[in-house]
């Protein structure tokens, strides 16, 4: 602590800050100006929550709900307020209670608009004094003549008061006055006074400022010698606090007072506010160093508090010169200036200025909502509907109490629905893991690890790869983390470009699967264990950890192959919503990544997510709901339009998304990675969402309102908000599926696929055949597949014959079982925009068989408006599965046969193509 700052303690005077902002706050700032001595209570005015709120987009992810639900800019600017208000106040309290309540007070106004209505005052005071719910928060409350009996009442309630716009001291006495009526009306009631606590807020520079503008006037009218205004320039607004503070002293020292201190009252401590000075002729910490003295507060806004810090002079100084004072304000009288009709035009200036703050601050929320609300366009009315449904239904306190009714009344997938709800206290819950994770990434990295090769598939490989694209490898102690590669494709190349990748001897294996029996899981777990076993031997399993729920098969074969750990994740997780548990912390650890910070994030937004919170203020439940009512409009291609840094997320998205709605007939199509076109081009069947960071699709977006595509704008630039993220769109994704009519907890058509496949590699141990129908169309080694002929002389007249197929309303999905390459990507890339440039239809890419466990579920169980476009060759080397009597060319194959079989048996339309061995460019059209 400076040594100022401690002075000032020392003599009995704290300092307040005269200003908020929500960045303070998330920052660290806030806390550390308390921790350091520095400050001791906050207050605040609509001034300064217009400049907080006008010249930063701090408050953008908060206010856009609020807009999107239809909350007027009064409703907005509360919750904001309040939300800030409790913030600082919870930073705050070790101070109220170190203090013993004498500091650490938040200060929150009642509306500017209320200075003239007393009975309004009371009631609003007592809304905000309840809404906050913080026991070191004061209510400011304008000492108006109205105002006196507000503060009377509010104190005779219980409220803590900050009393403003002080100017007079007349006035002052009366506001004294009503303090002490209010709390002998309290101890009249036989209720208790000893948690009450106030300041008078008596305002400085503007008297000098108005005074000092009179004697200007004086000396223009040739009625006083410029000398002799220069020396009662700058003197009066201090005079005026210095007889206050003989008044405080006399008040407070009177047996009046003293009978209430009996029963444990406090004084009601002077404030000297507006202690910013205005003249610049003026020493910057004029108003600082001139009223110091005991039991009295200070408030200063950020340029004297670092004037203060950086040169102020600390000595009592409030009870020199009290004489002067008296002359001084005496010789104005003398001059003709009425101090009595100066405070009073300052008074009515001052709830004038507040005012127009105020409006200023109505209008710049105004300003914003009406820009979120055309971001959404046509979807904004049944947002807004929608949100108030769920506000009326008591939607989110079902939501958290798991209600499995939101989503579906069959009780079998109630029960299941029941069991899968976990991921709501994910961030509280996964708080256990850390400190076990974080001691299993300094011993490895201790052991000489320096690679992690996690062997998953769909939700527990999804959120590790994007962990690992979003941070890179950070550090972990003083030790580079472990370089993280993710396995979840059984094409040989991709298995054969993984072991390249990772040295076998400072390789860590981590096998992840919530199931524990998954095929491709056990394949790649098989063929590196071997691996292992032949470098190793017996001490194969030191190079290998599991997650895994309990009691799996995968836990069996840890314990029993000696695995260097096992991690057991909470079974009440489903795999695509357990990013924050196990299966993302795990990796996550081993990246460097800080873990308590990382959830905190997530806790951050859950909080923002619980039942107490407004239903418009919910940021995953106002999201379910634009997703939800696009998808009930049509618009059910939400499209994903990203910056670099949030471009990874796209890819889990996919999953929790498609996975989650794609059944009953139903479903939201994500569309991540898709080429941009100019926005005219886009059909009525799109949502849009841009997770930004640098706003480099700022124009483009602007391009997409204009074309009236509603568009939802998600900024961050922090990767540690991926936490948050996580969990914003789990509620958003649950949430979209129960206003659609799905469950967002089963995968129902994901087990056909499974079984297909497993049926094919059955028939193949037997027959030593993959069977296959005939081809439609064969031409230079390549085959075409599908339930109905297709003419066409060449492979590009082929697939747009099959894609005449395609209706408004559809979207193209091409599934190609090839390595997930750059340059596979590339290709695969050219020919989706060839085929959105014919068509004008969305399109999706993915790699199996890593797409069966993400979207794949959407395709089989979601609306028929799907044309797939899936894609096989034959493997340049193929590679042998230990013990499975397979290779991985052929379980590649066998899950491509079963896919294609199972859109098929669903009536989807679908068009296989088999490159054979001739080279993927071939897709170049």
């Amino acid at each position: 602590m400076s040594n100022r700052f401690q002075q000032l303690m020392q003599v009995g005077q704290s300092l307040w800050y005269d200003n908020i902002q929500r960045s303070l706050i998330k920052n660290g700032t806030l806390k550390r100006m308390i921790e350091e001595g520095e400050i001791r209570g906050i207050t605040s005015n609509p001034t300064i929550f217009n400049l907080a709120i006008s010249k930063s987009q701090d408050y953008d992810s908060a206010i856009a709900p609020m807009a999107w639900a239809g909350w007027s800019a009064e409703q907005i600017f509360y919750q904001l307020a309040v939300e800030d208000i409790q913030s600082a106040a919870d930073l705050f309290l070790p101070l109220y209670e170190k203090s013993d309540r004498a500091d650490g007070y938040v200060s929150l106004e009642v509306s500017p608009y209320l200075a003239r209505d007393a009975q309004a005052t009371v009631r609003e005071a007592l809304e905000l004094w309840k809404r906050v719910d913080r026991p070191n928060l004061m209510i400011k409350i304008p000492a108006t003549r109205e105002g006196l009996e507000a503060i009377r009442e509010a104190i005779a309630q219980g409220i803590n008061v900050n009393v403003t716009l002080i100017f007079s001291l007349e006035r002052y006495r009366e506001v004294i006055e009503a303090y002490l009526s209010g709390l002998e009306k309290r101890v009249n009631a036989g209720l208790p006074v000893d948690r009450i606590a106030s300041v008078a807020s008596f305002f400085v520079s503007r008297v000098d400022t108005k005074v000092d503008a009179l004697l200007e006037k004086l000396i223009a009218e040739g009625n006083l010698t410029e000398e002799e205004a220069c020396s009662l320039m700058g003197k009066t607004a201090i005079a005026n606090a210095k007889l206050a503070y003989q008044i405080f002293k006399e008040t407070f020292n009177s047996s009046r007072f003293k009978r209430l201190a009996e029963k444990g009252a406090r004084v009601q401590r002077p404030l000297w506010a507006s202690t910013s000075t205005k003249n610049p002729r003026y020493r910057d910490v004029l108003y600082v160093e001139e009223l110091i003295g005991p039991l009295t507060v200070n408030t200063v806004p950020p340029q004297t508090l670092d004037a203060f810090r950086d040169h102020g002079n600390v000595s009592l100084t409030l009870e020199e010169g009290v004489e002067e004072a008296k002359s001084h304000l005496a010789h104005l009288e003398h001059l003709g200036i009425s101090m009595s009709l100066v405070t009073a035009q300052l008074e009515e200036e001052g709830v004038k200025a507040f005012a127009d703050s105020f409006s200023t601050l109505l209008q710049t929320l105004t300003q914003r909502k009406e820009e979120f609300n055309s971001s959404l366009g046509p979807l904004a009315r049944a947002v807004s509907q929608r949100v108030k449904v769920f506000e009326e239904t008591q939607f989110i306190e079902r939501f958290h109490r798991h209600d499995p009714f939101l989503w579906s009344s069959i009780p079998e997938e109630q029960e299941e629905i029941r069991k899968r709800m976990g991921w709501l206290e994910a961030p509280q819950t996964s708080r256990a893991l850390v400190s076990a994770i974080e001691q299993f990434a300094q011993e490895v990295v201790e052991a000489g690890f320096t690679h992690a090769v996690l062997l998953g598939m769909g939700g527990s490989s999804l959120a590790p790869e994007v962990l690992r694209q979003v941070f890179g490898v950070g550090k972990i102690g003083e030790h580079p983390a472990l370089d993280l590669l993710i396995l979840d494709s059984t094409d040989p190349a991709q298995v054969l470009a993984v072991e390249s990748w990772s040295p076998v001897e400072r390789t860590l294996y981590i096998v992840s699967s919530k199931s524990g029996t998954t095929i491709e899981i056990t394949a790649f777990m098989e063929y590196f264990w071997k691996k292992a076993v032949d470098r190793f031997g017996s001490k194969a399993g030191s190079h290998f950890i599991a997650i895994t729920d309990p009691g799996t098969k995968l836990e069996k074969i840890a314990k029993e192959r000696n695995f260097r750990k096992v991690f057991l994740a909470d079974p009440t997780v489903g795999g695509r919503n357990s990013a924050l548990t196990a299966f993302g912390l795990v990796p996550a650890g081993l990246l460097g990544i800080n873990l308590e910070e990382f959830l905190s994030r997530a806790e951050q937004i859950s909080r923002e997510c619980r039942p107490q919170i407004p239903a418009g203020r919910n940021p995953g439940l106002v999201l379910g709901a634009i997703l939800g009512e696009s998808a009930l409009a049509g618009r059910d291609k939400v499209t994903l339009l990203t910056d670099a840094l949030w471009q990874p997320l796209g890819a889990w998205l996919e999953q929790l998304i498609a996975e989650s709605s794609g059944k009953r007939g139903k479903g939201i199509v994500p569309v991540d990675l898709e080429p941009l076109y100019p926005a005219d081009v886009y059909g009525a069947d799109r949502l849009f969402v841009y997770l930004r960071s640098t706003g480099e699709k700022d124009d483009f977006v602007n391009q997409l309102v204009q074309g009236d595509h509603p568009v939802v704008v998600i900024t961050t630039n922090d990767p540690m908000d991926l936490a948050g993220e996580f969990y914003r769109w789990e509620v958003a994704t649950a949430v979209a599926c129960s206003v659609i009519g799905v469950n967002s907890f089963d995968q129902p058509d994901v087990q056909d696929n499974k079984d297909r496949s497993v049926k094919k590699i059955q028939n193949f141990h037997e027959t030593g055949v993959l069977e296959q129908e005939k081809p439609v169309w064969e031409k230079h080694g390549v085959q075409v597949f599908s339930t109905s002929p297709i003419d066409g002389l060449s492979l590009k007249e082929v697939v747009m014959r099959f894609l005449q197929n395609a209706t408004q309303g559809d979207y193209i999905a091409i599934n190609a079982y090839l390595p997930r390459t750059p340059e596979m990507q590339t290709v695969l890339g050219k020919l989706r925009t060839w085929i959105q440039q014919l068509t004008g239809l969305p399109t999706t890419l993915g790699f199996g068989p890593r797409f069966l466990h993400s979207t794949g579920q959407l395709h089989k169980g979601g609306a028929n408006n799907g044309l797939f476009l899936q894609i096989t060759a034959d493997s340049q080397t193929d590679v042998e599965i230990p013990g499975m009597n397979l290779t991985f060319g052929q379980l590649e194959r066998a899950q491509a046969l079963g896919d294609y079989e199972s859109l098929v048996a669903r009536g989807r339309r679908v068009i296989r193509i088999h490159l054979g061995k001739t080279p993927h460019e071939i897709l170049d059209f």
